[in-house]
């Protein structure tokens, strides 16, 4: 029993066909890898703290309920208002105005709304609004956080 030596011919067509289809895969590949693996990159990169928007969260006074608005960008909140806001509200909590003026001149300056700084004398004004506020940026918050 003796070995045989088998000769294999490859017509150089037939080369030609398989380089060309292997170059083609390989594209194909690498095109589909960029084209998907691009994209959640750039979600990634592009996803802020916030969805921007105007959220808002309900107070409730005596017997008035007010909506506190909050209007966020990807990264910051923009401004605090208080809708159905009348006079008698105003009349009755004098402070409630003062206060949401002083939270909108600080809240571009600070990171985090438990760092606006507030006087011992209207705190517990300051205390309802800051809850308002953490109520309605959990609406805005991402999802990936």
């Amino acid at each position: 029993m003796g070995a045989q030596t088998k000769i294999v011919v490859i017509k150089a067509k037939e080369m030609i066909y398989t380089g060309i289809f292997l170059v083609l895969g390989i594209l194909l590949i690498v095109l589909l890898m960029n084209m998907f693996g691009h994209e959640n990159n750039k979600k990634e990169k592009t996803t802020g703290k916030y969805n921007p928007g105007v959220y808002s969260s309900t107070i409730t006074l005596g017997d008035n309920t007010l909506n506190v608005s909050v209007s966020v960008d990807e990264n910051t909140i923009s401004g605090v208002d208080i809708e159905n806001l009348d006079e008698a509200v105003t009349t009755m909590y004098p402070l409630l105005e003062p206060a949401l003026n002083e939270i909108n001149d600080q809240i571009s300056l600070v990171d985090n709304v438990d760092d606006i700084t507030y006087s011992k004398d209207n705190q517990y004004t300051y205390i309802v609004l800051n809850q308002a506020i953490k109520n309605a940026l959990e609406q805005a918050k991402t999802k990936d956080q």
